[in-house]
């Protein structure tokens, strides 16, 4: 024969698990929760729906920059780590790889007819910069894509992270884009592969981003001088390619690194996109100047 009492309240149970009892409510929006649900909060406990309502309203940590922080792995640089492996790879598998993606305004192709970027081939610009000169072809080799790697992994880190995703792969990709374009501008018959354009740039960006938030410049300055003689003394080198990104990767960090915090983002795009169509207008001019001849 049951004792309980028919007038007393029924005994509350969760609100995600109706079968379970309990007598503990939410302190956010006072519902019963049972012992699974319950999540530790400043004061009491809350339930998983408020705890991840609560989470929307904090706001993200940024760097200086104003690059959200992330979990810290530089998915970008081991990305492009990884494509310029794959294509030494493939150079080495086929030496159509190079002659078919590398830098160049215009020459003669392997059946004599015309190639380059002024015969259309506007891929050149960007494909260059993930080869490197293969072991049998120069007096460079292998050390090509190894100190270009190197340094990839050595700065890249640290841009992505104090940038964020988008802003780095930007800066890289427009720094190697600035550097066929400069010797676009420059020599067109000559033709060159390498992501040193693109690490030119990666190592103006972390001078510039370094004297602004007053960091050590001294490594990166001495790296940069040595490399700046290296590539004007040693034959054979596209100082071109070097100087662009240089110029361009420089460019866009002062952009990313000065400007002001309330306008922040909106100027890091304009930046951005002005450095991109700036470059494609130099390259349109400079095909119209060739094509008629």
């Amino acid at each position: 024969m049951s004792t309980a009492d028919p007038s007393s309240p029924p005994v509350p149970t969760c609100y995600r698990h109706p079968g379970r009892e309990t007598y503990v409510r939410c302190t956010r929006c006072d519902r019963s929760i049972c012992p699974e649900c319950m999540q530790e909060a400043s004061v009491g406990h809350q339930c998983p729906e408020c705890v991840a309502e609560g989470r929307k309203s904090i706001r993200q940590p940024r760097t200086a920059l104003g690059a959200r922080v992330g979990s810290g792995v530089p998915v970008v640089t081991y990305t492009l780590i990884g494509i310029c492996v794959l294509a030494y790879l493939g150079e080495l598998a086929s030496d159509k790889v190079v002659q078919d993606f590398m830098m160049v305004g215009l020459a003669q192709g392997r059946d004599g007819a015309l190639v380059g970027v002024v015969e259309g081939q506007w891929y050149r610009l960007f494909t260059s910069m993930f080869l490197h000169q293969p072991p049998r072809g120069g007096s460079f080799g292998i050390t090509h894509i190894l100190f270009n790697m190197w340094a990839l992994w050595a700065i890249g880190p640290a841009l992505e992270q104090a940038l964020g995703r988008w802003r780095f792969l930007s800066l890289y990709l427009l720094a190697g884009l600035g550097g066929s374009v400069l010797l676009y501008l420059l020599d067109p018959l000559s033709g060159a592969v390498g992501a040193s354009g693109a690490i030119f740039g990666l190592f103006g960006a972390f001078f510039v981003i370094g004297k602004k938030l007053g960091g050590q410049t001294g490594p990166i300055v001495f790296l940069l001088v040595i490399n700046l003689v290296i590539t004007f003394a040693v034959p054979g080198i596209s100082w071109q390619g070097h100087v662009g990104g240089l110029i361009v990767g420089s460019a866009l960090a002062v952009a990313y690194a000065y400007a002001p915090k309330k306008s922040r983002e909106a100027i890091h795009i304009a930046a951005t996109v002005a450095m991109l169509i700036l470059l494609i207008a130099l390259i349109l001019v400079k095909t119209a100047s060739i094509t008629p001849y």
